[in-house]
C-alpha cells in the first residue's frame, strides 16, 4: 500500500513538472511570434519623453550584382555583412536581384571603397547610387515607399530577418523599404520609434510607421508601414507572410500605441 502511494505521489509530481514545462514552452513560443524580432521593448511614455531626432539620408551607396538566381544575391549579401558592411538585397524593377551597401558622404568616397573591395575580390562590377536617384518631393517619396513595400507582400516572416529570400521580421522590412528610398532608418523597432516624429492618428499619411504593443501593456513590439485608407503593411509573425491589415481590426486597434513620421 505504501509503495502504491509513493508511486502515485511521484506520478503527480512528474505530471506537475511536465505541466509547468509545457506552459513555459507555450509562453516562449508566443513571445517569439509576437515580439517581431525579439527586440527589447520600450514603454510608450519613456519614448515620448525623449525629443525625436531626424534620420540621415542615404547619400552615396554601392550597388552590385544583377542576379536571376536569388541564391547568388543572398551569398553576396552575407559576404559583405561579414566584412562589417550594412548590406541588403532586393528585387529590382528589372526582375533581377541586386545588392546595396554603405552610406558615403561623396561619390569619390563610395568609389574608393568599391575599388578596394573589387581589388580584394569581394565584389566585381559595381554602380554608385547617388541622392539624385531618390525622390526629392515628399508626396512622390511617400508613394515610392508604398510601391517598394508592396513588392514584398507574400514574403514569409522570419524572426530577425531582413531578406527577401529567408524572410523579414517587422522592423527588418521597414528598414529595407526606407533605405531603398534613401532614408537610413535604424534596424530595430525600438530605435525606429525613438527617432521618428510623433504624429496623431488623424495625421497619418502614406509611408509613416505605425507601432503596436502586441506583447501586451504599453511597450513597442510591432511596427508596420501605413499605406492609406486605414491600412498598414507588415510582417505579422512566424508562420505567416507579409500582408496588409486594417487599423480597424479589433486585435490591432486595441494594441495600437502611436505613429511616427520621418519625412
Amino acid at each position: 500500500m505504501q509503495s502504491v502511494m509513493i508511486e502515485k505521489r511521484q506520478y503527480q509530481f512528474e505530471r506537475s513538472q511536465m505541466r509547468q514545462l509545457l506552459m513555459w514552452l507555450i509562453l516562449l513560443q508566443a513571445v517569439l511570434i509576437i515580439s517581431c524580432g525579439g527586440e527589447t521593448a520600450i514603454s510608450k511614455d519613456r519614448a515620448d519623453q525623449q525629443p525625436p531626432t531626424s534620420i540621415p539620408h542615404v547619400r552615396y551607396t554601392i550597388q552590385v550584382g544583377a542576379f536571376a538566381n536569388i541564391n547568388n544575391a543572398v551569398r553576396l549579401t552575407a559576404r559583405l555583412q561579414n566584412k562589417g558592411l550594412t548590406a541588403y538585397h532586393f528585387l529590382h524593377d528589372s526582375g533581377l536581384f541586386k545588392v546595396r551597401f554603405g552610406n558615403y558622404s561623396s561619390k569619390k568616397a563610395a568609389r574608393r571603397r568599391a575599388e578596394n573591395l573589387k581589388t580584394a575580390g569581394v565584389i566585381d562590377v559595381y554602380y554608385i547610387v547617388g541622392p539624385d536617384q531618390y525622390a526629392a518631393d515628399k508626396d512622390e517619396l511617400r508613394e515610392n515607399i508604398i510601391t517598394t513595400a508592396n513588392r514584398y507582400v507574400g514574403i514569409p516572416y522570419r524572426w530577425g530577418g531582413e531578406s527577401v529570400w529567408t524572410g523579414f521580421d517587422c522592423s527588418g522590412l521597414t528598414m529595407v523599404v526606407y533605405r531603398l528610398n534613401g532614408l537610413e532608418l535604424p534596424r530595430s523597432s525600438k530605435k525606429q520609434w525613438k527617432v521618428g516624429k510623433p504624429i496623431k492618428r488623424r495625421e497619418l499619411a502614406k509611408g509613416d510607421l505605425v507601432f503596436f504593443a502586441t506583447s501586451g501593456g504599453t511597450r513597442v513590439s510591432h511596427v508596420g508601414i501605413y499605406t492609406g485608407d486605414n491600412k498598414f503593411l507588415h510582417a505579422p509573425g512566424r508562420g505567416r507572410k507579409i500582408t496588409t491589415s486594417s487599423m480597424s481590426n479589433s486585435y490591432f486597434k486595441s494594441r495600437y500605441l502611436g505613429a511616427r513620421t520621418y519625412l
